[in-house]
């Protein structure tokens, strides 16, 4: 059995849509609980597969967990871990579930975990965790798809990271809380997902300095000064960016609720440039609407705090329909271009050369069945769907819910018209019958 979207599109959103606990945050911070000989619950914890997976990696370790996906809490017992190995099959399904080995190391001195291997959207290597981890000390080994590691004990280091890397800046950051003395880590990812995994450890009982900045200080702490804690997960700030996206495609007017609009400062400002209204109305909520015809600009992907990679799809198809020629350089990942194929499809004129892509805006886009690549090319493909004059059909959903929660309840919350159908043929044809809409 398959499932697919049935989207008709035209309909401007309206109303209001409350987002959800950051994905790319709470997987981590689960991590994370694997550090204090306790119980840790986490709030605000959005009901994905990606959440599954990890709880199946933490599991495997020894670590009692449960999950009420009603209260959207977890509640994570790490009191005894039997197991130090994160195997193949969980890890391979979601490159995230590698940040166990810095929290592994650090209360087990020893971890064996699978590397994650490929990747849709291009090559994240982990030679960065790697350096890192050596230069406080532990002894790395590769064989047969897993890294070994093992430290008799971690001692704090000066690390520089050649790039910016989120995952790299997680791992050490979690490997260097117990380690003896104090660790350095510059060059660091910015993002708010590193500040809120720092102040996560800070509860618990670590002392951390300088997340958000590019250079964090931590400075390790006894096993027995971490305790368990109850926290609450960052609002999910691409989550919030694809709604606003959404709703000004279909030139429509909602309020974007549980937001935090420091997170979303320069997408708000790309929006606006193009002629989108953007009103703070709460501390935690924002007015988006859109009533013309939105003028074409640039794009340049960049490490937080620029424009996020993860946010590219979404500009893409705002730029389809747009006054003008835009263009987008993708600096980060090598083919996160995959919703292209799929958006000339519908009528888009996109050239792409290597990393940029050029867009000339067309006036409007028509339905056409399409399957998602990614996690973002997909939902970029639900927002360039609601846009479209017809009913489009999107397969393969499965890559959609590991990031986005109760997707097309939420939309249709806003007035969207799509719904989600279950089927035993994989083949997909845009469906002409409305009567599903």
């Amino acid at each position: 059995m398959t499932d697919k979207f049935i989207i008709k599109g035209g309909t401007p959103l309206k109303g209001e849509v409350s987002i959800g606990g950051a994905k790319n945050s709470v997987l981590k911070l689960m991590a994370a609980a694997l550090l204090a000989k306790a119980q840790t619950q986490i709030y605000n914890v959005p009901d994905l597969t990606d959440v599954e997976i990890m709880l199946s990696v933490i599991e495997q370790l020894g670590v009692k967990t449960s999950y009420n996906k009603q209260e959207k809490y977890i509640t994570i017992d790490a009191v005894n871990i039997t197991d130090v190995t994160a195997k193949y099959e969980l890890v391979s399904k979601m490159r995230a579930s590698f940040i166990v080995l810095g929290a592994l190391v650090a209360r087990c001195k020893e971890a064996i975990v699978a590397l994650p291997g490929g990747c849709a959207i291009g090559e994240r290597r982990v030679d960065f965790h790697i350096k890192g981890l050596e230069a406080m000390g532990v002894k790395i080994k590769i064989e047969n798809g897993y890294v070994h590691a093992k430290a008799s004990k971690l001692t704090g280091a000066d690390i520089y990271l050649d790039i910016p890397s989120v995952g790299a800046t997680e791992n050490l950051m979690l490997a260097a809380v117990m380690a003896e003395g104090s660790t350095r880590i510059q060059n660091a990812a910015q993002e708010p997902e590193i500040v809120d995994l720092a102040n996560f450890l800070n509860t618990m009982g670590a002392d951390i300095m300088g997340a958000g900045t590019s250079e964090i200080l931590i400075n390790g702490v006894k096993q027995e000064s971490l305790h368990g804690i109850e926290y609450t997960t960052i609002p999910d700030r691409i989550e919030a960016g694809t709604f606003m996206t959404a709703v000004v495609a279909t030139r429509g007017k909602a309020i974007i609720k549980n937001v935090h609009p420091a997170h979303l400062t320069f997408f708000n400002d790309k929006l606006i440039k193009m002629g989108a209204n953007i009103k703070l109305i709460e501390p935690n909520s924002l007015e988006v609407n859109c009533k013309s015809r939105l003028e074409s600009i640039n794009y340049v992907t960049q490490p937080y705090p620029g424009f996020p990679t993860d946010l590219q799809s979404m500009a893409m198809v705002l730029l389809t329909t747009s006054n003008g020629v835009g263009i987008i350089t993708e600096s980060l990942y090598e083919n996160r271009f995959m919703q292209v194929p799929e958006l000339r499809r519908m009528g888009a004129d996109i050239h792409q050369d290597r990393n940029h892509a050029i867009i000339k805006g067309v006036k409007k886009l028509t339905a056409a069945a399409l399957s998602a690549s990614d996690l973002r090319a997909g939902a970029s493909l639900v927002v360039a769907a609601l846009m479209a004059e017809g009913a489009s059909t999107i397969e393969n959903l499965h890559h959609i819910d590991r990031g986005y929660e109760n997707f097309e309840n939420k939309i249709r919350l806003l007035g969207g018209k799509i719904e989600r159908k279950e089927e035993l043929s994989s083949s997909t044809e845009v469906i002409q019958n409305e009567s599903y809409l």
